[in-house]
């Protein structure tokens, strides 16, 4: 089935000698992997390796036979292209990570409107704003709206935040707990949005542990999730 379509890149892999792999996030059939051949050979050709940098947003024609193997692409031009995403070597590095998140986390192979319009305009409005050092958490954090794991903000004034139950909780228990010092950065971020991020102020060692955090949460979450390689790539970025 011929089909034009919105598609957000996660990761692209050398396939061979000369062709790419590419997984990306569309708008019309959710998470979908694709084979470009040959496109590593020829410099004239009209589908480019360049289009397949991490994150970049994409409007392609593809050919979906929807039978669990590799789709292919017809045609492809960027969809929204970046000021600064790709060339400013901090949120380079802070691509590269939630690249490899998103991977990791986004299984649903089927449409999800609200997720892929979450993603287009978070990754747009880090393109075109000073990147804020909390912006990564804040991403992952309101991710988890769309993924169906948003924390219950009922009874915040609790000590504890239970990360397996997903909830504050008065009383400690053998789960993994968010508390004291850690609990009061996390509580920041919540019903946050990017406009706000400037008003949030953490330490150097506050912001690397509530990432560690967050990537437990996710691992607790997700199924069959993978801590990010990138993860110290992007901590020595904000150390």
């Amino acid at each position: 089935m011929q089909i034009t379509t919105k598609a957000i890149v996660l990761s692209s892999l050398k396939y061979g000698d000369t062709s790419l792999s590419v997984r990306a996030f569309t708008q019309s059939d959710g998470i979908k992997s694709y084979l470009l051949k040959g496109v590593l050979a020829s410099k004239k050709a009209k589908i480019r390796p360049a289009y397949f940098l991490p994150l970049m947003q994409l409007e392609i024609q593809a050919n979906h036979k929807n039978k669990g193997t590799l789709e292919s692409i017809r045609d492809v031009r960027v969809g929204i292209p970046y000021q600064t995403m790709h060339t400013d070597i901090v949120k380079n590095s802070v691509v590269l990570f939630l690249a490899e998140m998103l991977g990791n986390s986004i299984q649903e192979q089927e449409q999800d409107e609200s997720l892929y319009n979450y993603l287009e305009y978070s990754l747009h409005w880090m393109d075109i704003h000073p990147l804020s050092p909390n912006f990564h958490i804040l991403f992952l954090l309101n991710l988890t709206k769309y993924l169906g794991f948003y924390p219950d903000t009922s009874y915040q004034n609790s000590p504890f935040f239970d990360l397996l139950e997903g909830s504050f909780s008065r009383t400690p228990s053998l789960n993994p707990l968010i508390q004291s010092e850690n609990l009061e950065s996390f509580k920041k971020f919540l019903g946050t949005d990017f406009v706000a991020l400037q008003t949030i102020q953490l330490t150097k060692s506050n912001r690397r542990e509530l990432l560690k955090i967050m990537i437990q949460y996710y691992g607790l979450h997700v199924h069959g999730f993978r801590e990010p390689k990138s993860l110290a790539v992007l901590n020595a970025v904000f150390t």
